[in-house]
């Protein structure tokens, strides 16, 4: 399950993508979103760990893409605020082999959840989360 974390960090970023160039400052986000401002510095702290976002302080400052909106998957944006996506822990990466995989009858299955879920994460970019997008995406994977 993809927690508030991820999805208030696609709304965060998909508001200040589409305010243009200029740095937005935390509260106007979440003033516009309706999230927490204080919630939304902890996802800010993830995404410019990430290198998703950059920050600038002072008179004129707030937050900014760090690439292109359609340089940053959405992939991207859930690994970095939940971990991985992945759907089982043996599929993880980084996770110990696990030793009942070869007679796993059920690997093959997460396997290819976790490959279709990437696929689709990987393909979706912040540009791409609005309305129009949101819908053609829909029909896409019905």
């Amino acid at each position: 399950m993809i927690s508030t974390k991820g999805r208030y960090a696609l709304r965060m970023l998909a508001d200040i993508a589409g305010q243009g160039e200029r740095p937005q400052p935390l509260r106007d986000v979440a003033e516009r979103q309706d999230i927490s401002e204080k919630y939304l510095q902890r996802v800010a702290k993830l995404l410019v760990d990430a290198r998703i976002l950059v920050g600038s302080s002072g008179k004129g400052g707030g937050y900014r893409l760090a690439r292109e909106a359609e340089a940053i998957s959405v992939l991207e944006v859930l690994e970095a605020t939940e971990g991985t996506v992945a759907p089982v822990a043996c599929l993880a990466e980084g996770a110990e082999p696990c030793p009942r995989a070869a007679e796993c009858s059920t690997l093959p299955l997460w396997k290819e959840y976790y490959d279709l879920t990437r696929d689709l994460f990987g393909s979706v970019t912040v540009a791409a989360l609005d309305d129009d997008a949101c819908e053609m995406i829909g029909r896409r994977v019905k």
